[in-house]
């Protein structure tokens, strides 16, 4: 499946838009990540436990709207973006976004 931030693919023309395809996922921390973060937030640095959990939610709310895609039978994504949002403390989801399309 090809993805695309831009409107268009290099080369390619769309010749069919097949409609918004999107995945989410929402992830809630646990006591374990928060303590080895309080930590960091003491003496600084990345907080790595917390970079892993928005990798693996990133990779996972792709990997549900490009299954979405293929369900349609689609070449391509187009216009795709991310969106994050804190749903209560210590949950949120990541939200990723496209147009579905055909290919000539």
């Amino acid at each position: 499946m090809l993805l695309s931030t831009t409107f268009d693919i290099p080369g390619r023309k769309v010749k069919e838009n097949l409609g918004i395809v999107e995945g989410s996922v929402v992830r809630a921390r646990h006591i374990g990540r928060d303590i080895v973060a309080a930590l960091k937030n003491l003496i600084g640095g990345e907080i790595a436990s917390y970079t892993e959990l928005l990798e693996q939610s990133r990779k996972d709310a792709l990997d549900r709207m490009i299954k979405q895609a293929e369900n349609l039978n689609a070449d391509a994504i187009i216009g795709v973006r991310f969106h994050t949002s804190s749903l209560m403390q210590g949950a949120s989801e990541i939200l990723v976004y496209g147009t579905a399309v055909k290919l000539s």
